[in-house]
């Protein structure tokens, strides 16, 4: 094989690069090069798959071939700025979307809304989050976009820069689609982060309320896809937004109306797309559902918890306090009696209880601060010098004493200390007995 440098009119260099990369790379496999900033320059590498006497001929005939591809693609795009991205817009109430969910300008205007009132939670421009979403579609109509599907949003960008829009509004046209794929980044801006969640917010209530469920290979929505992206740009973008109350903001849009067992489903559905998303990150599945178990305030708040316990995992306490803490709920699931909302220290009346009774208050004391600063990592280690203090409690303590308030007040103990853990997680999920 031998690579052959050739050459295109510089006049091409007008199109938006994408597209002239994906012809390049897609329809002829050729290389297209660019300079350091990343920009494509007239050049490009052809492969021959053999050393040639005339290499100048070999040239010739790959520029030739690829002239009318990039012809076409600078009519195309000619064409669309012509016609401009509000007249695109305008267009949208005559597209299907969804013959239950209304045409692509019905979910524009709820995206829209949607942005708008996430923007003004996040602190960014509402009006520039409207804007951005009810032009994010208009590209669909675009000539470009018929022939490159793969540039949705990337042309929507470059419409509406030469429209004189705003620099945000025309960026986040195109990082609303972000992430593209498997290992893209999230968008880069908050505005782009409001319109990517808007839209997969409501792309996936639609589909839910329809009663549209991905099966096996079969996902029409590209809802699994939707879902992850959602969950990653909250996390990653560390955008700090109760996850149930926004589904539940986007199913009330919709204009079908949904059962009311799916706003639940919908959320479940969202936190298993993480399962591997945090399996990559070397959390295990315990750990995972260890956070699950609780209330947790939104993703980013989620995400800690998670990382929280998969560092005190590593502690040489957390088998030990695992296992105390699965030990504990059992014995609390079991109890008939009505347990105390307080302990009394006069009815401690063993040594060990004793000590763990001043171990567990010194500890809700220390761990106040981090819970509050959501700093579940120092919480949990803090927790962990717990370990002896209840290793002697169950080694040398009854719990389940004959004297009912001597019996009522260790289960409060108990409760007390297992509460304080759970606040972070459920830790006795991960224990391995």
């Amino acid at each position: 094989p031998k690579g052959v440098l050739c050459s295109f009119d510089k006049d091409f260099l007008a199109v938006p690069q994408e597209a002239l990369i994906s012809t390049m790379e897609q329809n002829q496999k050729f290389f297209p090069v660019l300079d350091h900033n990343g920009r494509l320059t007239e050049r490009f590498v052809g492969v021959a798959n053999i050393e040639s006497n005339d290499v100048e001929e070999v040239r010739k005939g790959y520029e030739r071939v690829i002239r009318p591809r990039f012809a076409d693609a600078k009519f195309f795009f000619d064409e669309d700025l012509k016609q401009g991205i509000v007249a695109m817009a305008s267009g949208l109430g005559d597209v299907t979307y969804q013959q239950k969910l209304g045409s692509y300008a019905d979910k524009s205007l709820r995206v829209a809304n949607l942005a708008q009132s996430i923007a003004e939670q996040l602190g960014a421009d509402a009006e520039q989050a409207r804007s951005a979403a009810k032009l994010a579609k208009a590209d669909l109509q675009s000539r470009m976009v018929g022939e490159f599907p793969e540039l949705q949003g990337i042309a929507g960008r470059y419409y509406a820069s030469a429209a004189g829009l705003a620099a945000e509004v025309a960026s986040a046209i195109d990082e609303a689609y972000r992430p593209r794929f498997a290992g893209d980044a999230i968008a880069e801006s908050k505005l782009g982060r409001v319109l990517a969640v808007a839209d997969r917010l409501d792309t996936l209530a639609g589909a839910m309320a329809i009663g549209t469920r991905p099966t096996g290979n079969k996902d029409p929505f590209g809802l699994r896809r939707n879902a992850l992206g959602l969950a990653r740009t909250l996390i990653e973008g560390g955008l700090d937004l109760d996850l149930g109350e926004l589904l539940t903001r986007a199913l009330k849009a919709q204009p079908v109306e949904a059962a009311p067992e799916v706003g639940k489903y919908l959320e479940e559905f969202v936190l298993e797309r993480l399962r591997s998303y945090y399996e990559e990150q070397g959390v295990s599945g315990a750990q995972f559902d260890a956070v699950r178990a609780v209330d947790f305030g939104s993703l980013p708040d989620f995400d800690k918890r998670v990382k929280a316990v998969r560092e005190f995992a590593k502690l040489s306490a957390a088998q030990t306090l695992a296992a105390a803490n699965k030990r504990i709920r059992n014995i609390l699931k079991k109890a008939e009696d009505e347990i105390p909302a307080t302990v009394d220290p006069e009815l401690l009346s063993e040594t060990p209880e004793r000590t763990l009774h001043q171990a567990v208050e010194a500890a809700i004391k220390a761990t106040d601060p981090y819970l509050a600063q959501r700093n579940y990592v120092g919480a949990l280690k803090h927790m962990a010098f717990l370990r002896e203090p209840v290793d002697e409690f169950f080694q040398h303590v009854m719990v389940m004493d004959d004297n009912l308030p001597v019996r009522r007040n260790r289960l409060a103990l108990l409760k007390r200390l297992a509460d304080r853990f759970s606040a972070v997680a459920e830790i006795g999920l991960i224990s391995a007995g």
